[in-house]
């Protein structure tokens, strides 16, 4: 997600930041080169994933179709990043790109997956809600938001380049900062809203999987990976998202003139494509989590 500020070539007198600059040159090689590694190497993992998730003699169940539909998403995302790549190569200066969205997605059905956990662990006579029938309608009312916006958003953008507009949003005018405020919001909420229910549902999950119970050694050896597993999950979600949207926080409230601090400015864009590629990794390390460093890790739980 980004928000494209100064839509002219310099900013408006009566911005608070008008002298507060910094050069973010860099952005263009930095990106080109991130995003050919998380490429690379997301295209291999995510493609391995899927073909394993795809042949496996397992019956199909919710997690199934969570953990499918998580692949699907990040690979997606991967495959869409050369076209990032070669608009850095070119040195856009308005580069837009939807590529957000099916990160979002991926965070959508990270939560899933926590969410079904929570419920085969914590209240697993609850059978309703991890129904296939359920899982499959969840999926897809999440693939239809975030294709949904994948569409609506270039259509947007394509008005106005019609209109001879450089951008969509002028942070210079108060109607713009309101739709600004009001998109920052939503992309807080779908994080916030998330991270909240993976952080409640895997929490419980621990706290029943560290009861102390009759089990055997390989039992107790399973649980005992389950545990250091979602431990991963949660430092790997929250390493890769928390600092992205932080910063992005940060860099709006600036720019609109709420939060009228020049070295926050500063800082907040020195280091957004730095978030912006952290956030980005987390399409990499997701299937090294759930497929490749915890095969048994779905049957027990």
């Amino acid at each position: 997600t980004c928000y494209r500020f100064n839509c002219s070539s310099r900013v408006k007198p009566f911005s608070p930041l008008s002298n507060c600059t910094v050069d973010t040159s860099y952005r263009f090689t930095f990106y080109q080169v991130s995003y050919s590694v998380i490429f690379l190497v997301g295209l291999a993992t995510n493609s391995l994933a899927l073909r394993k998730l795809c042949i496996s003699p397992c019956t199909i169940n919710s997690t199934a179709i969570y953990m499918v539909s998580l692949s699907a998403a990040d690979l997606f995302f991967v495959i869409s990043l050369p076209l990032r790549i070669y608009y850095y190569n070119q040195k856009a200066r308005a580069l837009s790109s939807n590529t957000g969205d099916l990160l979002y997605g991926g965070i959508f059905f990270l939560v899933c997956i926590a969410v079904d956990r929570y419920f085969a662990v914590v209240h697993p006579l609850a059978s309703t809600l991890r129904r296939l029938r359920v899982a499959q309608l969840l999926s897809g009312g999440i693939w239809c938001l975030v294709l949904g916006l994948s569409v609506s958003l270039p259509l947007l953008r394509s008005a106005a380049a019609r209109q001879h507009q450089p951008c969509l949003l002028d942070p210079s005018l108060q109607r713009h900062r309101t739709i600004i405020l009001a998109a920052l919001g939503l992309v807080m909420g779908s994080f916030l809203l998330p991270a909240i229910l993976l952080l409640y549902s895997y929490s419980r999950v621990l706290n029943v999987l560290r009861q102390p119970r009759h089990r055997s050694r390989s039992q107790h050896r399973s649980r005992q990976h389950t545990l250091t597993v979602i431990y991963w999950v949660l430092a790997v979600f929250l390493l890769c998202f928390l600092p992205y949207h932080i910063n992005l926080l940060g860099y709006t409230l600036t720019h609109v003139g709420l939060l009228p601090h020049c070295g926050l400015a500063k800082v907040t864009k020195a280091v957004h494509p730095v978030m912006l590629s952290l956030a980005s990794s987390n399409c990499c390390l997701n299937p090294l989590i759930y497929y490749f460093s915890s095969s048994l890790v779905m049957i027990y739980l």
